[in-house]
């Protein structure tokens, strides 16, 4: 089937090479047909992935639906690249579900360059 989509990660946290712990979330799921993995700094993963949400939050109750494949992959640019005091250390990848159930995924460098 064409429609179908994997993304995999560890789930290995580490301070240098010491394991802090071993089932670390890095995979989330947005909505049903949207999901982002956030590989990189810990803390800098988990602020990315709640002001995601909550830019999602505030999209459902304006626009009334789902967030979509391009909103998502825009916020989350201007979210990188609007950081005042620094980057994020993390690079995201977003797969899911866009329009009439075409598979996709993108995935971003620490400047916000996209590779689709």
């Amino acid at each position: 089937n064409r429609k179908l989509w994997r993304l995999a990660s560890d789930r290995w946290l580490g301070v240098q090479l010491q394991t802090v712990a071993t089932d670390f979330q890095k995979i989330y799921n947005i909505h049903d047909k949207l999901f982002i993995d956030l590989a990189g700094l810990a803390t800098d993963a988990q602020t990315l992935y709640q002001r995601l949400v909550f830019r999602h939050k505030l999209y459902q109750l304006r626009e009334e639906r789902d967030l979509r494949f391009l909103p998502a992959l825009y916020q989350l640019f201007f979210m990188r690249t609007g950081f005042r005091f620094g980057l994020y250390f993390c690079q995201p990848v977003i797969a899911g579900l866009g329009v009439g159930d075409n598979p996709f995924i993108c995935t971003m460098d620490s400047i916000g360059a996209k590779y689709v």
